[in-house]
């Protein structure tokens, strides 16, 4: 029997740098008040959100992503042609098929990487993080950008009083790269499909191509069942993660959790204990919830600001339809 030679890559891997790019249109809430029975007060009360980010017609999902890929190789003082791989995570790509990631990686002039688009909603960017650290590490690819993008503006019934004011736009990406030292955790990840019908899409697409349904299909979920799957079962995965890398809450620098609900954020905190020095991303406010592209997002936001810096120790964890999830603990680049 041939013996298979074995994969070699970096020992480790690490994110090497970060980008965002939101919209120009920014949506307060007196826009969403215009089409749903509800106050500014209430929205504010129930979710924390002020304002999100609408995209354009010209700020297409490719357009976006590219905005966002060139600040994180930029910030990763490499060249696109040194990118080996290209990691999209979106529901909100309308083209079945090729995949985004392929157009993306053309666009950055990247030199043929593997590229391929995942769906893992608000978790998305943990799976396509871990599966890029796993890509560095094995050897198939020495850089890999990882891009969590949606237009959910494209996907909100703007009559849904439950949802209409949640959903914002906007692409974050990371360049993940080889390391000496371990910079990114083991990953706790999962998936509890029987909890499937509480996130979803009101229809699938080919009742709207059939004319079974008049109304373009929108995303609904059940919110006190997310709610309190978030508040009660993250906490849980979020301190799994601590422990698979050896951490402690004290231990942490930062907490970007994925940014659905400014109570889901400050209940996973006081049940994690977290320590007053830890920074907690609430880019939700301003930003919204963005699926697969809040954590990058909020990490870029962090860091441009000053209030998380290079080397700092931190938590992300990300959670939505499916139901699934993913959590590590990252050094931040």
């Amino acid at each position: 029997m041939a013996k298979i030679k074995p994969s070699r890559g970096a020992p480790y891997a690490r994110i090497m740098g970060v980008g965002g790019y939101r919209p120009t249109r920014v949506v307060p809430n007196e826009v969403i008040l215009e089409t749903i029975d509800s106050s500014d007060e209430w929205i504010r009360s129930r979710s924390g959100i002020a304002t999100r980010h609408w995209a354009s017609p010209e700020e297409t999902v490719t357009a976006m992503s590219v905005e966002a890929a060139g600040k994180a190789i930029a910030d990763a003082g490499i060249s696109p042609d040194q990118i080996g791989g290209v990691i999209v995570s979106t529901v909100s790509h309308f083209k079945q098929t090729p995949a985004v990631a392929t157009e993306i990686a053309d666009k950055i002039t990247a030199s043929k990487p593997a590229a391929f688009d995942i769906s893992a909603g608000c978790a998305g960017f943990g799976y396509g993080l871990t599966l890029a650290k796993g890509m560095v590490v094995e050897g198939s690819a020495e850089y890999v950008l990882v891009i969590g993008v949606e237009r959910l503006s494209d996907l909100t019934d703007l009559e849904d009083r439950a949802t209409a004011f949640l959903f914002g736009d906007g692409a974050g990406a990371v360049v993940v790269g080889p390391a000496q030292q371990p910079e990114i955790g083991p990953t706790v990840w999962g998936s509890e499909g029987d909890k499937s019908e509480t996130i979803k899409q009101t229809v699938p697409w080919t009742d709207y191509r059939d004319g079974t349904v008049e109304r373009f299909p929108a995303i609904t979920q059940e919110g006190q069942a997310v709610f309190r799957w978030a508040v009660f079962e993250m906490a849980k995965v979020a301190q799994q993660a601590l422990d698979a890398a050896g951490i402690s809450a004290a231990d942490l620098d930062v907490f970007i959790p994925h940014q659905a609900n400014m109570r889901i954020i400050d209940s996973m905190v006081k049940t994690l204990k977290l320590p007053e020095h830890v920074t907690v991303a609430r880019d939700v406010e301003t930003t919204g919830n963005t699926s697969a592209a809040s954590i990058p997002l909020a990490m870029e936001r962090l860091l441009a600001t000053g209030q998380a810096k290079s080397g700092d120790t931190a938590l992300v964890i990300g959670f939505g339809a499916g139901l699934v999830y993913a959590a590590t603990v990252v050094t931040l680049p």
